[in-house]
């Protein structure tokens, strides 16, 4: 029954989180289209059918948000997503909506939504600063992280049928394992690595024309070359390495399955920039190894070593050397 939430796209979790809202409010929950939303994702207005509980509804317009992320394991205590103190949190920037909202009488009751774990003084703490920041009765907010979200989708199986998710319409989503054991092989093992070389490596395709080819501007192409080129000697040696076979052939899994969902997925990028920097933001937010500080640079040299090296990316105009 458990879904792969993190595995989902903003708008598949969106459409399941409607869809759980109809059974839990009312048939008329009406979800928004794409775009700016002013602090709402749907909509219901009238009398709840079962929330908070039959014998004591909801009355009136109830504004409905889902926060989605791809990050594994994540909750409602990290920084990034709500802190007392800091401007630029997810919740943070929906405050003056809610506000807004609220003053214009649009809403009397929030509900949020997310999929990340939700300790019970986290959901004290959030539920009163929004209470306080928006003037919304505290009894008026409700907040449900994974482990309810999974209590009420046993409760309403029919949910996840609606919902029919189609693994087509799944959105870019890469496992960072293989990659976080190599990119943390690669730290221990680089400075050891004696065949850094003064002279770039040779090219296996002409740089500008697999540019062309995959529509990487020619600005970000460039920075990229800059920064990282002279790191491809440094990672091929090592992966060239007889003892770190088996740290090659991860790679060569990872370069499998980031080449084949870019290929898949390649129509939703308008740019090979957007692919590359989606990329590095979802392993960074997916793998605590990858994210750590030390990590962050080899990681983006790795995914242009393999963009380099044509391991992903369009070549079928590129002839070898």
């Amino acid at each position: 029954m458990k879904f792969a939430y993190e595995d989902m796209s903003d708008d598949q979790f969106e459409k399941l989180i409607v869809f759980l809202c109809q059974h839990l409010l009312g048939i008329s929950v009406q979800g928004f289209a794409k775009g700016p939303d002013g602090g709402r994702d749907a909509k219901f207005v009238g009398t709840s059918e079962l929330h908070p509980s039959k014998a004591a509804p909801w009355v009136g317009t109830t504004i409905i948000q889902a926060k989605h992320t791809n990050g594994y394991n994540r909750n409602f205590s990290e920084p990034d997503f709500f802190s007392t103190k800091a401007a630029n949190t997810v919740l943070a920037k929906e405050i003056p909506r809610i506000k807004k909202l609220r003053e214009a009488k649009q809403l009397d009751h929030y509900m949020l939504f997310a999929n990340r774990r939700l300790a019970g003084n986290a959901e004290s703490e959030i539920r009163e600063y929004i209470a306080t920041q928006c003037g919304i009765p505290a009894s008026s907010i409700y907040l449900c992280g994974l482990e309810q979200l999974e209590v009420l989708l046993k409760t309403f199986p029919d949910v996840a049928r609606k919902v029919d998710l189609d693994p087509v319409d799944s959105p870019l989503i890469v496992s960072p394992d293989d990659l976080a054991e190599v990119v943390q092989a690669l730290a221990r093992q680089k400075d050891s690595v004696s065949a850094l070389l003064d002279d770039p490596p040779t090219e296996r395709v002409t740089y500008e024309q697999k540019n062309l080819l995959n529509n990487m501007s020619a600005e970000y192409a460039k920075a990229q070359r800059r920064k990282y080129l002279k790191e491809t000697a440094q990672i091929r040696a090592f992966l060239a390495a007889p003892e770190n076979l088996e740290l090659l052939r991860m790679y060569e899994s990872v370069v499998d399955e980031f080449q084949l969902k870019i290929i898949a997925k390649r129509k939703d990028y308008q740019t090979f920039d957007d692919v590359m920097e989606y990329l590095v933001d979802l392993l960074f937010n997916r793998d605590p190894v990858l994210r750590q500080h030390a990590h962050k640079r080899l990681t983006r040299a790795v995914l242009f070593y393999m963009y380099w090296n044509c391991d992903i990316g369009e070549v079928s105009d590129a002839t070898a050397d």
